[in-house]
């Protein structure tokens, strides 16, 4: 059998059966289409009948709108409408009633002139009244004058120079009353401050002297410090230029010296020394050497504390060095730093009592005497020099004026330098702040009166401010005006040669003239 008894029917069968596919597929695909033919006939009659539900909603819905539009609009004009009615019921009313007002204004206006015509009626009769008082009066006064004597304006001027008398008299009566009760009064409210501000400081006796001590830890260290033959002392003397005085006294050196700050170096030197225990010429040098360098920055660190002490703020920190330098200076014994803390204190709380700036106070009275501390390196007087160094610093000018005047060396222009001024007598004067004895200040015034009084044509002298000031008397037909100023030179002259006093003394010379002359 050959291969096409095989294929030839394979091939037959497989076309019948494409055939067979190709129909049913036909069918079915024919089947398909009817079916989406009639769903989209469903869908066209639903979208139509969507399409015609939308149309009847919006002519519903338009119609309605137009209704209420329609409403709205009618309910406006028939608003308006009334409103037009009101109004012109209104306009009908106040015609009415102007028409009244009218009718009643013609009653009145006819009312009116027949009250003007009584009115002119009366003011004819009121004028010749008056023309009658007015004579009656005129009789009366011409009558008054011939039986006092007296016209109407001298009888005037008496009356009032005799209320004005009686006024001036009373108001001198009360105004010297209310100036006596002022007085009394000032001075009670002047004590009870100044009480109250001494007795919130509660200062040591602060009078320096001219040695310190310096404490041992035994009677041993003496030796040591003197060293072999003498040599570590005079090495300490030499390189200090104080005086080291070792005495039977226990534990304990003096150190003597009238310069303070030599004083100071030394003690420090010498404490040094006593702690480091290496005590010979060359390490007595180099710690006194050292001391030296940084004692600047120790009085830096003196002022920085007192000013931290007394709670001032923004203080320029140069001034610092010369605050320091106020704890080795000293007048009549009495420490300058303590008794300026004092001052500044003492001001501070007068101040605060008298309702003043606190600041200023306490600022210009820790800075009144900080001239004192250049005054023997600087020309001029400590005053002008604290004045120039709080100008130099950035202190206010109320501060300048306050120190300025703290001697009344120029006229107080606050009451703050009132007050500096009172703050610096106090701290002076207490008890045990400085060392000059009333004998002693009373003899200090008397030769300074002395020393005036020995010049020609001086009649009289008076010391003044503690002796700070000097007024001198003479005669003026001994002397002119010209002479004056030559005999004020040499007063001033006499006593710089002839006395010592602390500060400076003001020389006023006075030369007077008077014409008296009596009527006889």
């Amino acid at each position: 059998m050959s291969i096409f008894t095989y294929t030839i029917p394979a091939l037959i069968g497989i076309i019948i059966t494409g055939l067979l596919i190709f129909v049913f597929r036909k069918k079915l695909f024919a089947g398909q289409y009817r079916r989406l033919e009639l769903q989209r006939g469903d869908w066209k009659r639903q979208a139509d009948l969507e399409l015609e539900e939308q149309k009847k909603k919006i002519s519903l819905e338009l119609k309605e709108e137009f209704i209420n539009w329609k409403n709205e609009y009618n309910r406006k004009q028939n608003h308006k409408l009334n409103k037009l009615n009101e109004m012109e019921r209104r306009l009908l009313q106040k015609e009415e009633n102007l028409d009244r007002r009218y009718n009643n204004l013609d009653s009145r206006e006819k009312d009116l002139k027949k009250t003007e015509s009584l009115l002119g009626e009366k003011e004819q009769q009121l004028s010749q009244s008056r023309k009658e008082l007015e004579k009656l009066m005129e009789d009366q006064r011409l009558e008054l004058e011939r039986i006092s004597g007296m016209t109407v304006q001298e009888a005037k001027d008496m009356i009032t120079r005799k209320y004005e008398s009686e006024a001036r008299m009373e108001s001198a009566q009360r105004l010297r009353s209310i100036e006596e009760d002022l007085k009394e009064k000032s001075q009670l409210m002047a004590k009870d401050i100044i009480g109250t501000s001494i007795q919130r400081i509660a200062s040591e006796h602060v009078v320096s002297s001219s040695v310190a001590v310096i404490d041992l830890p035994n009677d041993e260290m003496k030796g040591r410090i003197i060293g072999r033959e003498g040599r570590n002392i005079r090495a300490l003397e030499n390189a200090t230029g104080v005086d080291f005085i070792v005495d039977d006294t226990p534990e304990a050196i003096i150190v003597s010296s009238f310069d303070p700050i030599r004083r100071e170096i030394a003690k420090r030197a010498l404490e040094t020394l006593i702690q480091d225990g290496r005590i010979h010429p060359a390490r007595v040098e180099e710690i006194v050497e050292k001391i030296e360098k940084g004692f600047d920055d120790y009085l830096r660190e003196i002022g920085e504390l007192t000013v931290v002490e007394l709670g001032i703020k923004d203080l320029n920190p140069e001034l610092f060095y010369y605050l320091g330098k106020l704890k080795f200076r000293t007048s009549y014994g009495q420490n300058a730093l303590q008794h300026s803390k004092e001052v500044a204190t003492i001001a501070a709380f007068m101040a605060r009592e008298l309702g003043a700036d606190v600041s200023v106070a306490r600022r210009a009275g820790l800075l009144h005497d900080v001239g004192k501390s250049i005054d023997r390196e600087t020309e001029g007087t400590h005053t002008q020099l604290s004045v120039d160094l709080a100008r130099k610093f950035g202190e206010s000018k109320h501060v300048q004026e306050a120190i300025a005047s703290h001697h009344m060396d120029v006229e107080f222009t606050s009451v703050e330098g009132v007050l500096i001024q009172a703050a610096d007598t106090m701290s002076a004067a207490r008890p045990g702040a400085r060392r000059e004895i009333f004998e002693t200040y009373i003899k200090r015034l008397e030769k300074l009166e002395e020393v005036c009084g020995g010049f020609d044509g001086v009649t009289k002298a008076y010391a003044l401010r503690a002796g700070r000031e000097v007024r001198v008397v003479v005669n003026s037909n001994e002397m002119n005006d010209n002479k004056v100023f030559l005999v004020s030179k040499d007063i001033a002259k006499r006593i710089q040669e002839e006395m010592e006093y602390p500060g400076q003394i003001k020389v006023t010379v006075i030369r007077e003239v008077r014409a008296v002359e009596y009527a006889k």
